[in-house]
C-alpha cells in the first residue's frame, strides 16, 4: 500500500515506545491522508520541525490539531503552523494524539490528556539534544486541540518520582500557551457539544464536566496564555475563551485575549480571508513581548 506523507518533518517520534498506556488497538494504523486525520490513531508521535541551525538554543512550541476530538487537522492546523514557527525562529513539534471518538471507556477520556503529557515530557527529555531552551517551551492548540493545550496547562504534573520510567519523572509543565479558537468548557452552554460527547460520552458525570472545564481548573501556577477568537464564531462561543481569560486574570496570571471582528470558525493557516491572518502577527508579537523571540 502507498502511504503519502505530507510535510517535511525532520522526525517523527514515536511517544511509547516501551507500550501504549490505555491502548484499545490491536494493529498500527498509518494515515494515507495527513491533510485530514478521520479514523482511529493506533501509535501516537511528534512529528518534529526543526528551524534552520542556530549557534544558540531556540524555542519550542507543541503544536495540537483539532478536530473534535474525533478527527485531526493535521495539515492546516498542525503542518503548515509548524513550518511558519519555524520561520520566526521557533522549533515546532507537531502531536499527532488518539483521539477519544474512537476509544472505549475507562480510557476515553484520559487518552488525549496522556499523550500531550508525554509530548511535553519527551520534548523536555531530549531538550540538549535538540538545541532547545528549556525554559521557553510552550503549546499552541486549535479548537479541540485547544482544549486539550488548556488542558495540558492546567493538569500537568512536576513529574511522577515513583515511576520506574526516567521520562515520567520529568515535568509536563508548559512554559506558555497559545490558545485559537479553543474549547474550553464541557459545561453544556458553553462547550462544543461534538468535542464533549468525543471526550466524555453521551452522559458526562458532573465530576467529569467540571475536571474538563477549564475555565474552572486555572491555578495560580497555569502558564501565561493568549488567546485569540473570532466574535462570529458560532461553533465554538467565544465564551470560551473570554472565561479562560477572565480566570488566569483573577489568578493574577498574565495573560492577553483577542476577539476577532470576524472569521468564524477552524482558520488555522489556510484561509483566503486575510483578515484571520491578522492573528499571526498578534501570536508573533505577544512572543516577542514575552521575550520567547527577539524582535
Amino acid at each position: 500500500m502507498c502511504v503519502f506523507i505530507w510535510g517535511n518533518a525532520q522526525d517523527k517520534i514515536v511517544l511509547y515506545p516501551e507500550g501504549i498506556p490505555c491502548n484499545s488497538s490491536e494493529t498500527t494504523i498509518e494515515p494515507v491522508r495527513i491533510k485530514k486525520i478521520n479514523h482511529q490513531i493506533a501509535n501516537p508521535q511528534l512529528w518534529y520541525y526543526a528551524v534552520a541551525v542556530s549557534k544558540k538554543e531556540v524555542p519550542a512550541i507543541l503544536v495540537i490539531p483539532g478536530g473534535g476530538y474525533k478527527n485531526l487537522a493535521f495539515e492546516h492546523e498542525g503542518i503548515k503552523v509548524a513550518k511558519w514557527l519555524n520561520q520566526i525562529g521557533i522549533s515546532a513539534f507537531v502531536l499527532m494524539y488518539r483521539t477519544p471518538y474512537w476509544e472505549p471507556k475507562p480510557c476515553k477520556s484520559k487518552i488525549a490528556l496522556l499523550d500531550a503529557q508525554r509530548a511535553m515530557r519527551v520534548i523536555r527529555q531530549r531538550a540538549s539534544q535538540w538545541n532547545i531552551e528549556a525554559s521557553k517551551i510552550g503549546v499552541m492548540g486549535f479548537s479541540a486541540g485547544g482544549h486539550l493545550a488548556a488542558s495540558l496547562s492546567t493538569q500537568f504534573d512536576l513529574g511522577k518520582a515513583a515511576k520506574e520510567n526516567q521520562l515520567e519523572k520529568i515535568s509536563s509543565r508548559p512554559n506558555f500557551s497559545i490558545l485559537i479558537y479553543p474549547v474550553i468548557s464541557m459545561r453544556k452552554e458553553l462547550t462544543h457539544m461534538g468535542s464533549r460527547k468525543s471526550l466524555l460520552g453521551g452522559n458526562p458525570t458532573k465530576d467529569q464536566i467540571i475536571l474538563y472545564s477549564n475555565e474552572l481548573q486555572v491555578k495560580s501556577d497555569t502558564p501565561t496564555t493568549i488567546l485569540i477568537h473570532a466574535k462570529d464564531d458560532s461553533v465554538v462561543i467565544p465564551k470560551n475563551s473570554i472565561l479562560y481569560h477572565e480566570a488566569l486574570q483573577e489568578n493574577k496570571i498574565p495573560s492577553t485575549l483577542h476577539l476577532m471582528e470576524q472569521g468564524g470558525h477552524g482558520f488555522g493557516i489556510s484561509s483566503t480571508n486575510k483578515s484571520t491572518q491578522l492573528w499571526l502577527a498578534l501570536a508573533k508579537n505577544w512572543l516577542i513581548q514575552l521575550g520567547i523571540i527577539a524582535d
